[in-house]
């Protein structure tokens, strides 16, 4: 595979990623209502995880030779990750919109895992962040489910 697609794979990541961050902040300063602690604490721990997944992505993309491009204007005109809304958020509606979401980027990722069979570092990379989104996914999830 050539180089210049492993970077693409990897980019297209690294926007997800960021952008599922600030979101996923915008939901924290914003969620109200029943079991609002509780969400706004996951979501805390989601944002940790998701940044570090980030700067992981972009130290990959850079180490394999690529230009890691986290900027707003890029991350906002690339991403895949849909937007939510400005204002109050209620839990409920946050926790089914997040756990799809960060379920969602994981999907987007995972599609692109074979053609990194070339670059197993990467593909490893990406593999252990599908695995951690798919967990973030489920605690939010699982707040609602019965």
């Amino acid at each position: 595979m050539p180089a210049a697609r492993a970077n693409a794979i990897l980019q297209a990541a690294l926007v997800d990623l960021i952008d599922l961050s600030l979101l996923a902040k915008q939901a924290h300063w914003n969620v109200r209502g029943v079991n609002f602690r509780s969400v706004h604490l996951e979501l805390d721990e989601v944002i940790d995880q998701v940044r570090i997944n980030s700067d992981d992505v972009a130290e990959r993309l850079a180490a394999v030779g690529g230009s890691p491009d986290g900027r707003a204007a890029t991350v906002a005109a690339t991403s895949k990750v849909p937007g939510i809304e400005p204002g109050p958020i209620e839990a409920p509606v946050v926790v089914a919109e997040f756990s799809a979401r960060v379920y969602d980027a994981a999907r987007r990722i995972e599609v692109d895992l074979p053609e990194l069979d070339e670059d197993l570092a990467s593909q490893d990379l990406l593999i252990g962040i599908v695995g951690q989104l798919d967990k973030a996914a489920w605690m939010l999830r699982s707040q609602t489910e019965s």
